[in-house]
């Protein structure tokens, strides 16, 4: 297959106007992550060149029964740009936006750089300054959420905006294993996980994150965010909706989807 991946990259930049495109099959195979991630590194750079800051990163696929569906045995990973970042209580413009769901999650903020290709979570501990409950606004320029491995990776591992939480708590004392999550709309639940759901571990999915990283040459960096992955299944968002993520040990953190 001869793949252009500079159109590819195109035709999904233009599909953030609110047109989705059909899964990726014409350039991509479904499970070629080098080609997809070769696109969403075209875009990056497109959209770093137009002015977006890089504030950090997100993981996805930390369940393995996600992982299964795709048929991958990996995470992949997104680029967190600085207008992404949603305010505690916020406001999103649902019009912005094309198929929208949420999901909670363990965020990080590194104190200092990381760049171990061997890197463990005791590593990510050491170089963590603090952990905030995070929710994830997911969004696919794929039509119809018929995603594969490649058409995730390459539409930016599926993302769109983030909200931290007010609190930032230091690792120490937390258990970010066994700590619940409880995830609400419009004051109904709506979701339930544990920090174990997130590849054994939140720590374990960005000590995974920060090999890739280091082994790709992009190591992460001091004041990096990472998004470590869901903790539960995630929820449609449509507009009027007021999302809360509760997570144990870390306080709360919410957002309200505005009208189309």
């Amino acid at each position: 297959m001869s793949v252009d991946h500079a159109a590819l990259a195109v035709r999904l930049r233009e599909a953030y106007s609110g047109e989705t495109v059909p899964p990726l099959r014409d350039g991509l195979d479904p499970t070629d992550a080098d080609g997809a991630y070769a696109v969403q590194a075209l875009n990056t750079r497109h959209w770093v060149g137009a002015g977006r800051r890089v504030v950090g990163r997100k993981i996805g696929l930390t369940a393995k029964a996600v992982q299964a569906q795709l048929g991958v045995d990996q995470p992949d990973f997104g680029v967190l740009f600085d207008d992404m970042r949603v305010a505690d209580g916020g406001t999103v413009d649902a019009g912005k936006l094309i198929q929208p769901k949420a999901e909670a999650e363990v965020a990080l903020v590194l104190a200092r750089d990381l760049d171990k290709a061997d890197a463990t979570a005791a590593d990510l501990a050491a170089a963590t300054a603090h952990a905030v409950a995070a929710i994830e606004i997911v969004d696919s320029r794929i039509a119809d959420w018929k995603i594969s491995f490649a058409d995730t990776v390459a539409d930016n591992g599926s993302s769109a905006l983030f909200v931290l939480g007010s609190e930032t708590k230091p690792l120490d004392g937390l258990d970010l294993y066994t700590c619940g999550m409880a995830l609400e709309v419009n004051g109904q639940l709506a979701s339930l996980g544990a920090g174990a759901a997130c590849l054994g571990h939140p720590l374990e999915a960005a000590a995974w994150l920060a090999r890739t990283l280091a082994a790709r040459g992009e190591p992460l960096r001091a004041g990096d965010i990472i998004l470590t992955g869901a903790l539960g299944p995630m929820v449609v968002l449509a507009p009027g909706d007021t999302v809360t993520a509760k997570i144990g040990g870390l306080g709360s953190v919410s957002f309200t989807a505005g009208g189309k």
